[in-house]
């Protein structure tokens, strides 16, 4: 946990030197506090109170990076146990698991679909971090040819999950110069896997089914020198899982080291493809660090993509696209006007239920500092004052010939000010709804 500045004033010389630039080493605390100034600008700071600096500023989950040939998935760095108390700071990895026993041909379309799956979700790209490769036929030599196989379609991370260190060795011996996950290692298997660890530079996951068995394996391959840890709570049942899950981060930002790394969760094939989602769910907001799919479909990967978005979007600052004239099926100046916010979701209503109908429009956004319509109109972040600024502010007069502006239905009571606000413009009141703007366009500004 950060220090306070008088926590920090009290490890520092208190000479107050000025050589850091500031009158007193209180005025230095606090802005070291702030991170508005490195500890390395005090001169006499001693070695032991670099070391409980340092200890202080690490994050109380550690970040673990898992690298590709073509990307990276991260999970940790996270001080919160509540997003509104801050934000959660690194999206979990969803990963697909592919296992070296199935065919040749399941394998090559199984990866190709789920790496090349794409999908814009109000202006962001969507899509899987990697894939899990299951050493379940105990043989190293086709796990080496399925991670090869895997390799040959795509480029994204990878973990290897298994528990027999020599059938891993041989698929890792294919990630050169990559950092995958090795996951796998338990009570009965963990010195081999510590050292696949260090030889390869990889993550490596750890297994137990409670709190005390993941304290005892951390605590040991620390000692072992193996500091990028993940852990696997493995117990039977969500609610299992969701209470030990909790109690890991909650002992994690008291400073208990033991379990201060980040967590994965399998979302085994249970049959029931609705039941499975709803663990990937679970997982994703209790957090889980990484989670691994069974199985790829649109259909499953889709709703998880969109829910890791909300919850990892910072609650203090809503999605927004920047403040413009938007030109939508390439208008022309008779063509209308409409306006509405920056909020993300807001725009992208508007613009694809324009964009859908084929409709050619100009849609001039407004700053409302990421708010929705009736948000920011309840907020005064959007009313007459504020529109009429944004249309002289783009110019759009100069890039229409109609002047006519279609403002938001529920902002209807703006029209008479907007009216003395723009006295030269008709102001025409809109939809309520983005979905009926196609009629509307079609059967009154036509």
């Amino acid at each position: 946990m950060a220090l306070s500045g008088i926590q920090i004033y009290k490890m520092l010389p208190q000479t107050n030197c000025k050589e850091c630039g500031f009158a007193t080493c209180l005025a230095f605390a606090m802005k070291l506090a702030a991170k508005q100034v490195e500890l390395s600008d005090c001169p006499y700071v001693t070695e032991e109170s670099k070391k409980q600096l340092a200890e202080s500023a690490t994050p109380p989950v550690r970040l673990v990076t898992l690298k590709g040939k073509a990307g990276e998935a991260q999970a940790g760095n996270e001080v919160v146990l509540f997003r509104h108390e801050k934000k959660f700071f690194n999206r979990p990895g969803i990963f697909i698991r592919v296992v070296d026993t199935e065919d040749d041909e399941t394998i090559a379309g199984k990866v190709s679909a789920a790496a090349a799956y794409s999908v814009d979700y109000v202006g962001m790209d969507l899509a899987i971090d990697g894939f899990a490769i299951e050493a379940a036929s105990g043989d190293g030599a086709r796990l080496a040819a399925v991670v090869e196989a895997v390799r040959a379609t795509t480029g994204l991370p990878l973990m290897l999950v298994g528990d027999d260190p020599t059938v891993l060795d041989g698929g890792l011996a294919k990630l050169e110069g990559e950092a995958p996950l090795i996951m796998g290692a338990d009570l009965t298997n963990w010195e081999a896997m510590a050292d696949l660890a260090t030889k390869y530079a990889a993550a490596l996951g750890v297994r137990g089914g409670s709190l005390e068995e993941l304290v005892e394996l951390t605590e040991k391959l620390k000692e072992k020198g193996v500091e990028d840890l993940v852990l696997h709570p493995s117990v039977d049942g969500m609610s299992a899982s969701l209470a030990l899950n909790t109690q890991i981060r909650r002992l994690a930002l008291k400073n208990f080291r033991p379990l201060g790394y980040p967590t994965i969760a399998f979302a085994e094939d249970s049959g029931d493809p609705g039941r499975d989602s709803v663990v990937a769910a679970q997982a994703i907001c209790k957090y889980a660090g990484f989670v691994v799919l069974d199985r790829f479909t649109p259909e499953l990967a889709y709703p998880l993509l969109v829910l890791r978005e909300n919850i990892y979007t910072d609650p203090q600052k809503p999605i927004q696209v920047l403040p413009a004239l938007y030109e939508i099926n390439d208008p022309g100046p008779s063509d209308p006007l409409l306006v509405t916010t920056n909020f993300s979701i807001t725009y992208f209503s508007v613009a694809n239920e324009v964009e859908g109908a084929g409709l050619p429009a100009w849609l001039l956004v407004a700053d409302a500092e990421g708010m929705s319509v009736l948000t920011a109109w309840a907020a005064g972040k959007f009313d007459a004052e504020s529109i009429a600024k944004t249309v002289k502010e783009f110019g759009v007069a100069d890039k229409i010939d109609r002047k006519s502006i279609v403002i938001p239905g529920h902002t209807a009571v703006l029209s008479g000010e907007l009216e003395e606000e723009l006295p030269d413009w008709e102001i025409r009141v809109g939809p309520r709804e983005a979905v009926d703007l196609p009629g509307f366009m079609k059967e009154v500004l036509n």
